[in-house]
């Protein structure tokens, strides 16, 4: 009897049988498929970024050595800065944004860390706490602000502050009409707006810290004060690095608190920002130019913020 093999039957012992061509044809058409998904998504956002990001900042710079009369636009150099750095305004500006943003980390950046703290500490009611803090944040700024504007800050004793100024016998004040509260007054309105975000974010650092830690500083009879120096702030380093970076990148831009509580520049020109002064010249003084320079000087002092933050936090890690 003749005995006939099969091509392929017979194969070394501990060697995988290979795939059928169709096999092969259907995985290679499946890895297609999936990356030109992902790449095609990949494509969306890019494109998102480079139309509205990337384009307007390339064009902006472009347009701050540019000045544009009649339609006609001609290449002048540095003149626009040299231009915005004589104006008074701008080193007011200047000066009232880094003002609103040292009382911004003091108030804004700390009160958020020991309300999330406190909030922590409670066993009950957790969910219902964590809604009220974050409720202010769920409100439009606009609205929000005019809350504050109408009825907070009222500087007759109709106000609230001023009626519980009031009733503690201590002297009322006119907040947003006084060159010296209207800085403070914007700090507080914006603190309460926004410190939700931050709460939770706190929140969630500190619900990660191992509670072997706080009961060894407890057995060492270390008090709340010394648990939280020695153990909450050294555990939630970076957390507080990233948010004091946020915070200053976001009280420099400074722009709808002294819109709407001040009116613009508010009382002897003690609110106005330097995101103010960029709307000033775009749209009041129709000098985008002007408007360009300043955004760019705005965008070199917060790009050097951040690079002062990064080269910290590499000689930390």
């Amino acid at each position: 009897m003749a005995i006939t093999t099969v091509p392929g039957a017979t194969r070394k012992p501990g060697r995988p049988a290979p795939y059928p061509a169709g096999s092969r044809r259907t995985s290679l058409g499946r890895k297609v498929r999936d990356n030109l998904t992902g790449h095609t998504f990949l494509f969306g956002a890019v494109l998102c970024f480079a139309v509205f990001s990337w384009y307007p900042m390339i064009r902006g710079v472009v347009m701050s050595f540019q000045r544009t009369r009649r339609g006609e636009t001609t290449w002048v150099g540095w003149d626009n800065y040299v231009r915005i750095l004589h104006e008074p305004s701008f080193w007011t500006a200047w000066k009232n944004t880094f003002y609103f943003t040292i009382l911004a980390l003091i108030l804004g950046y700390a009160v958020p860390f020991f309300v999330a703290i406190l909030l922590n500490e409670f066993r009950h009611a957790k969910g219902y706490l964590r809604i009220l803090v974050y409720l202010p944040v769920m409100l439009p700024p606009a609205s929000a602000l005019f809350l504050f504007k109408f009825y907070a800050y009222d500087p007759s004793d109709a106000g609230l502050f001023n009626a519980i100024l009031k009733a503690l016998h201590l002297p009322t004040s006119e907040w947003m009409q006084s060159p010296g509260m209207t800085m403070p007054a914007m700090v507080l309105a914006s603190t309460w707006m926004n410190m939700g975000s931050a709460v939770l974010i706190y929140l969630a650092a500190l619900q990660n810290i191992p509670g072997e830690l706080y009961e060894a500083a407890e057995l060492d009879g270390a008090g709340i004060w010394r648990r939280i120096v020695n153990v909450t702030i050294p555990q939630t380093r970076l957390i507080l690095g990233l948010l004091a970076m946020l915070q200053i990148v976001a009280t420099m831009q400074l722009f709808i608190e002294p819109l709407i509580l001040a009116n613009g520049a508010g009382a002897e020109d003690a609110a106005t920002s330097v995101a103010y002064l960029i709307y000033q010249h775009g749209f009041f003084q129709n000098d985008l130019n002007g408007a360009a320079a300043l955004g760019v000087i705005m965008l070199v002092v917060l790009a050097g913020f951040s690079a002062v933050y990064v080269r910290l936090t590499s000689k930390q890690d």
